[in-house]
């Protein structure tokens, strides 16, 4: 392996990823001098003059001139004689310095070498691709489904540097097979065995906001801020914006033209449905918004409790719940407390109906206030809605609400 391979070798790592002078420099002059330390003990009287340029380098040695017959250390000294075929001008005490060839060290040594070389290239390959993803944590990336697993993918960015998708960091829908392109957000970055370990993750709401800079000038230049984002990623995702600037519409920019900007968006998030809120100070009217498309006539903070207790009117109730209750979850976390949904009933309805907490002698209380959780404060509500939404809503045993949907209906055949 002659000087120009060697330079060569970690010319082209240099650039492909980007190493700087210094750092060239002194791993070239690291390995060389680990090499001299193995062969003779020491490298202090080596010089290393590399020209990255021309692709070369040269090793000087420097020994001490001694008397014929004085030499001890073949490294470090010198006969005069031998000396004084080179250059007779030398004297005994002097410090003369000499070229030494590669090929000098021997072909063993010089496969070392390469090795050393090789290692630390690798090394600072890794280094480098971690610290520069460690600062572009929270960035969205594209990369190539290189491999897929069963609990986690192997994406490749343009340089081919390995990344993760954990199966719990996909939406539910996603399906990427080998070659196919995708986008996520970094989620964190860390070494693992002196490799580093690029997570990403498409379930964040991170990703989600980044999505929504993309498609949103005004969310990009500041003109427009997301206050907040809660998901479920592939179900339904809450966004609140503000806009600081009274002449912009901070939904309809989000949203856009006939829908425009967010349908790229929604796309991406395999068809999640996203609601975009307009955020307000005023904690009663941003509960309304939260629990939109519901239309809240009363609320009724307890902030003692971290409760807040909102009355619709009853065909508002699904409305406000959700599939699954999804919609008041999800509202509840956008305005950080816990919402329980109440039915406006009129008083003729109401002499006509009993509340649940009637029913605390044959039911057990904490069953009544799962039921009136998902908006069902009187019999005739829970009545109301079939045994599988029930529970479904309620995520209550089988056996559980078919027993309170038979005391419930007991009442009325008795009345």
């Amino acid at each position: 392996m002659d000087n120009l391979n060697l330079i060569d070798t970690f010319a082209n790592f240099k650039e492909n990823k980007e190493i700087d002078r210094a750092t060239m420099m002194s791993v070239l002059e690291e390995v060389f001098k680990s090499m001299f330390e193995k062969l003779y003990g020491t490298a202090d009287n080596y010089d290393i003059i590399i020209n990255i340029d021309k692709g070369d380098f040269e090793i000087w040695r420097r020994r001490t001139v001694v008397n014929d017959g004085e030499v001890e250390d073949t490294n470090m000294q010198i006969s005069l004689s031998e000396v004084h075929k080179i250059d007779a001008s030398y004297e005994l005490g002097e410090e003369f310095a000499d070229e030494v060839k590669l090929a000098d060290f021997g072909r063993r040594s010089i496969l070392s070498l390469r090795q050393n070389l090789s290692s630390k290239i690798l090394q600072l390959e890794r280094d480098n691709t971690f610290l520069r993803y460690k600062d572009r944590i929270g960035e969205i990336v594209t990369g190539e489904v290189y491999q897929v697993w069963k609990k986690e993918m192997l994406i490749l960015d343009d340089e081919e540097n390995e990344m993760i998708l954990p199966r719990t960091e996909q939406i539910p829908t996603d399906f990427f097979r080998k070659g196919d392109t995708l986008r996520a957000v970094v989620e964190k970055v860390e070494m693992k065995n002196n490799t580093p370990l690029i997570i990403l993750s498409r379930t964040s709401s991170t990703f989600l906001e980044r999505l929504f800079e993309l498609e949103v000038p005004e969310i990009y230049d500041g003109l427009i801020t997301i206050k907040k984002i809660v998901r479920v990623a592939g179900e339904r995702a809450k966004v609140a914006v503000e806009s600081y600037d009274e002449r912009i519409d901070p939904v309809g920019a989000c949203v856009g033209m006939k829908g425009a900007r967010i349908h790229g968006i929604v796309r991406e998030l395999k068809n999640e449905n996203i609601d975009v809120i307009n955020y307000s100070d005023n904690l009663k009217l941003f509960i309304q918004r939260a629990l939109s498309p519901a239309k809240v006539t009363k609320v009724k903070v307890l902030e003692q409790q971290g409760r807040v207790e909102v009355f619709l009117d009853p065909e508002e109730v699904s409305k406000a719940i959700g599939k699954g209750g999804l919609n008041i979850k999800l509202a509840g976390k956008l305005v950080g407390y816990e919402i329980d949904v109440f039915r406006n009933i009129d008083e003729e309805a109401l002499e006509e109906d009993v509340d649940i907490m009637e029913f605390k002698d044959e039911i057990d209380e904490w069953v009544l206030e799962i039921f009136k959780s998902i908006g069902c404060d009187t019999a005739k509500s829970v009545l109301n809605i079939s045994r599988d939404e029930l529970i479904k809503r309620t995520d209550l045993e089988e056996e559980t609400v078919d027993r309170v949907i038979e005391i419930f209906k007991n009442e009325f055949e008795e009345n």
